[in-house]
């Protein structure tokens, strides 16, 4: 099957500031582990004291553009996936085109000439991560540019729509003339959880593009917070996926499936009423790394699959695959050529 240009990916691209902090640093700051939130003021001189205080790595991110990246390694076919984000008109944002193209995406990025290049600190303590996005660029990405044909052609083109739910808060616009071609066309549109603040502040947009969701990922965490906030009033994962998989939908010609990871914990696939769990590939502690971009790799490789029309138990080995290659390493980053067979 022709894999060119299959998979669409759109969100915010951030470059990641990546370093092994200490705990001190995670209470000035106000940092808790295993999340993700947006920078405040008091976050202001964090980035500065990070790069002059601890070992940094500048890492290209955002996740989803760390999933389509991923997706686009484990296919090995150059330009299998496409990716659409803002950027800034500066070094960050030359960097990450430069990285993309290698790594075979087909971006188009637009760049706004008065902001610079979004970046998110990644703070790692014994291997859990904490990230603190500074979206900048990365907010002003506008519909009128995915309108513009060159832009539209990629959305044209490809069968597979995967946004995260960090793009929510950026542009909702751009979102709902994707998700309304997917439906009008049969096209798979996907979308992440992707942190506890999506969902409780952002839950109006996010209940907006919902019934178009043909399947939805997330961790325990994020899966637990929308339970919450929908008054669900049940911790159970599996329960939780459940009923995210039986929300109304707006094209009745798939079911929708939820698919939920918990870390060491097995991946929680609901579908047609019934919950499946996946063990995951488990990893020695001291083979550990950091977590950041786990989630977006198990997408990435989960997605690598799904656009081969695999069943879904292949999606979620492919998808542990990736997980599992990137929490030995230090970011989203990868080897030469993934080793899955």
């Amino acid at each position: 099957m022709a894999l060119e240009g299959v998979l669409l990916g759109m969100g915010n691209p951030l470059l990641d500031i990546s370093a092994v902090v200490d705990e001190d640093f995670l209470k000035k700051f106000d940092i808790q582990l295993n999340n993700a939130i947006l920078a405040e003021d008091k976050h202001k001189s964090m980035y500065d004291e990070m790069a002059a205080k601890y070992n940094v790595e500048y890492i290209a991110g955002g996740a989803t553009q760390n999933s389509i990246r991923v997706a686009q390694w484990m296919l090995q076919v150059p330009g299998a996936t496409s990716y659409i984000g803002c950027i800034g008109k500066d070094k960050f944002g030359e960097e990450m085109t430069k990285n993309s193209k290698q790594a075979g995406v087909n971006v188009h990025y637009y760049e706004d000439e008065n902001t610079p290049t979004g970046t998110c600190a990644v703070c790692v303590v014994g291997g859990e991560r904490s990230l603190i996005a500074n979206l900048s660029a990365a907010n002003c990405y506008k519909v009128d540019h995915l309108k513009q044909p060159e832009n539209w052609a990629l959305v044209e083109k490809a069968k597979y729509f995967y946004i995260a739910g960090f793009f929510l808060t950026v542009s909702p616009e751009s979102i709902q003339l994707v998700v309304e071609h997917a439906a009008a066309n049969n096209k798979v549109f996907m979308m992440n959880l992707s942190a506890p603040f999506i969902c409780e502040f952002f839950k109006d947009p996010q209940e907006k593009a919902l019934p178009y969701m043909d399947y939805v990922f997330g961790n325990e965490t994020e899966a637990r917070t929308f339970s919450k906030v929908h008054g669900w009033e049940t911790e159970n994962v599996e329960e939780i996926a459940l009923k995210i998989s039986q929300l109304p939908k707006a094209s009745e010609a798939r079911k929708r499936i939820t698919v939920i990871t918990q870390g060491a914990d097995p991946v929680c696939v609901a579908q047609d009423g019934k919950v499946t769990l996946y063990p995951v590939i488990l990893l020695p502690k001291e083979k550990l790394v950091d977590t950041n971009g786990a989630g977006d790799a198990f997408v990435g490789g989960f997605l690598s699959q799904l656009v081969q029309e695999k069943p879904i138990e292949e999606c979620v080995r492919a998808g542990c695959y990736a997980a599992n290659v990137i929490i030995q390493r230090s970011g989203c980053t990868y080897p030469e050529k993934p080793d899955f067979h």
